[in-house]
């Protein structure tokens, strides 16, 4: 059996990224972010990383 990549290549094109100014971007589909979504907000810096899920079979 011949064994398959599953990646690929990025197709974006950084550079056209790159020189886009905030104004050029468009955000109407995003909602605006409240003071409350920042109050509850968790900051995990230098804390342990979140447990990976195991999978379990019965």
């Amino acid at each position: 059996m011949k064994k398959r990549t599953i990646s690929h290549k990025s197709q974006t094109n950084w550079d056209r990224v790159d020189k886009l100014d905030d104004k050029d971007i468009d955000f109407s589909d995003n909602s605006e972010i409240t003071p409350e979504m920042f109050a509850k907000a968790v900051l995990r810096k230098g804390l342990k990383p979140v447990d990976r899920k195991i999978q379990v079979t019965l």
